[in-house]
Parts: structure tokens; sequence; C-alpha cells
């Protein structure tokens, strides 16, 4: 082959790789950043429904059927809410029998098939709860962004933020806590949700651009008669915490963070959602690359948002080992780092963004003592 034929062919042959790594780190990036809202994330196995009988379900036998707490249970046009597992109940080996709490909509048919979610309330916080509240407009710089505003008497408001594979509907777990301590709520939703504006670009962002949106709706709050905010994050919502604490111009009005699942290295957070997507590993690193590149992603800001030598104001964190979206580790190095104002709480055999969920009671006495000084 003579020399220049061989460059030629040697380029194209380079053009064609590099097409094909680009292709597959798009691909594998928006198999992690376009996870769709309201549904359960990657990882989460699906289970079967064998029987339900008064006040119980019988499903596959797996290590999410067998979790401690309570948890919303969806599948196709069905949505009910299971309680702890029943030990004492006849059933076959390969089945777990839970307490069956309510079926909020649908039927659970034997055969159905479900998913375990963290999200236990649909509709609004007036149809699933009881609860007055209002339906507001929140300014955002794409547009306006809905939320819920719960009223209360308090002047320290609560600001509640969902996170990766959520809706606002999470928030409502923890609102009949909050409201009988008469602390306004308001549950925003952001860029990519039902209802509000699309992200320019089409992707999630992990919360590096979504904190702009809380940082909205902080200013709403302020507008409305909130003295101080307390920023209650799950998941990237608790990254956006973080970020509007650190980078916002009412950053003085932020009083507490309470930050539940924390999503503090957006790249090993990146890969588990497109390994959870199944992924091969080769493609993982291009998906990183991929996904910083077109997002405009880097590490740099939200780790000096998470800088523990920066955090100004008291912090709870929820977190524990078996998150494997968002791991652990850089929840406790902040605790250490910062014991004058983190407190973090373990909560082991819960997935990403179900630390409530794993034991409600535990999760809102800590609550309570965290909020007490505050407001």
């Amino acid at each position: 082959m003579r020399p220049a034929t061989a460059t030629a062919a040697a380029v194209t042959t380079l053009i064609g790789l590099g097409a094909a790594a680009f292709a597959a780190g798009r691909y594998a990036s928006d198999a992690a950043l376009k996870a769709p809202t309201g549904r359960p994330l990657p990882g989460e196995g699906r289970l079967t429904v064998h029987a339900t009988g008064p006040g119980r379900i019988t499903l596959t036998r797996s290590l999410s059927s067998l979790r401690p707490g309570t948890y919303g249970l969806t599948g196709p046009a069905v949505h009910a809410v299971v309680g702890p597992v029943l030990d004492n109940v006849p059933h076959a080996a390969d089945t777990v029998v839970r307490r069956l709490e309510r079926v909020e909509h649908g039927s659970l048919d034997s055969g159905t098939k479900v998913r375990l979610t963290p999200q236990v309330h649909t509709g609004t916080p007036g149809s699933a709860l009881g609860i007055d509240y209002e339906d507001v407009e929140i300014p955002g710089e794409l547009g306006t962004l809905p939320g819920w505003f719960v009223p209360g008497a308090r002047s320290t408001w609560i600001i509640a933020v969902h996170g990766l594979g959520a809706t606002r509907d999470h928030t409502m777990n923890v609102m009949p806590f909050l409201a009988e301590r008469r602390l306004p709520v308001l549950a925003v939703s952001y860029r990519g949700d039902p209802g509000a504006p699309a992200s320019p670009d089409g992707l999630g962002h992990l919360g590096d651009s979504e904190w702009r949106d809380l940082d909205a709706a902080v200013r709403f709050a302020v507008r409305g008669g909130a003295e101080r905010v307390i920023l209650h994050g799950w998941s990237t919502g608790a990254s956006m915490a973080l970020h509007t604490a650190a980078n916002s111009a009412l950053r003085d009005r932020v009083a507490g963070l309470v930050l539940d699942s924390p999503v503090l290295d957006w790249e090993t957070t990146l890969r588990a959602l497109a390994a959870a997507r199944r992924m091969p590993t080769a493609l993982l690193p291009l998906a990183v690359r991929a996904a910083q590149g077109r997002t405009g992603l880097h590490g740099d800001r939200l780790r000096a948002a998470a800088d523990p030598a920066v955090l100004r104001v008291p912090a709870l964190v929820f977190h524990g080992p078996d998150d494997t979206i968002a791991p652990w580790g850089p929840s406790r190095e902040l605790a250490a780092r910062r014991p004058d104002l983190v407190s973090l709480q373990t909560v082991p055999h819960a997935p990403h963004a179900s630390m409530w969920n794993a034991d409600p009671a535990r999760y809102e006495e800590a609550l309570r003592r965290f909020l007490t000084p505050l407001i």
C-alpha cells in the first residue's frame, strides 16, 4: 500500500472509531441524563403480585420486597402503599408477604408487575393528605415553575425539592409532620418536571443548573413573607440545596439544610445510572466525558458547594450504605469534617432517596430535633 493510501486509510479508521466512540458516549450519557420523572430509578427490580388479602399482599421474594419500612407500590395504572414485612403469615418460599396499607388507584390483580418507590402519595396535598394548600407559580429563569404552598403560622419556611426519578409528590412524605408543626411548606417543581419548562438541552444536569430554580423558589418565599428558609432536598434536590446555600444572592436567608441521599459526586452517580440501565462497563468512561461535554457538568462546582470548609449553616444528612446511586462516603466525610454543623443519620437497608421510607418514625424524630432550634 502506498504511503498516502495507508495514511488515508488510517485517518478514515480513526475518524470511524472517533465517531463510534462519540455515538456510544452520547447513547450512554442519554441513558443517565434522560431519566424520566415519576418513575422508579434504574436497578429497582420488577416484582409480581401473587395474591392479595385483607390488609396484606404477597409479592415475589427479593432484596427489594424484603426491605423494612413503608413504600409506594407502582405499576401500570396502579398505585398502592405497602408497610412492613409480615413474618408470621404462611407463604411460599419464593414470596414475601407485606402489609397492604391501601390501594390509591387501580387494581393489584394476581400477575400484576409492580415496583417499590419512595413516593408514597400521589395527587395533591389536598387530595392525598387532606391538607390545605395553594397551587402557586414561581417565576424562574426559563419560565413559570409550578409549586404547592402549604400555609403555616411560622416565619421560617421549608422549601422541599425532589430528586432523580421523582416528582414533587415525593415531598408529601414529610408534609403531615411539617404541617403539625405549623411550618409553611413550599414544594417546587423545576426544569424538566411535568408542567415546568424543559431544560434547554433536554437533559438533566444533576443539580448543576437546576439549583437556579430552587434559588427562584427562595426569592418567591422571601417575597411571600418568609424571614428564613430551610432547604429540604432529596438526591439531586439535596445537591441543589447545597448550591443554593453557597451561591444564592439570598443565601443569608438560608437557616439550615436537610439533605436526603445527597448526590455529592456526580461522576459516580452518572456511572451508576448508566450501569443500571445496562450500559456496558467499557462505555461508562465515555458516558462521563460525553455528559460533561454536552451539559457543562463540572465536579469542581459541586465540590465547592459541598466544601465542608465553607458550610455556614446547620445540616442534617440522611444517608446509608445501601444507596447504589449516590454513595454515602462523601456524606460521611462531610459529617466528619464539620461535626459542629453536620449531623449524619445513618440509615441501613434503604435505597436511594428512601431514607424516610426505611423508618418514618426515626426519620421524623431526627427531623424534629434538628428543626426545633431553627424555627
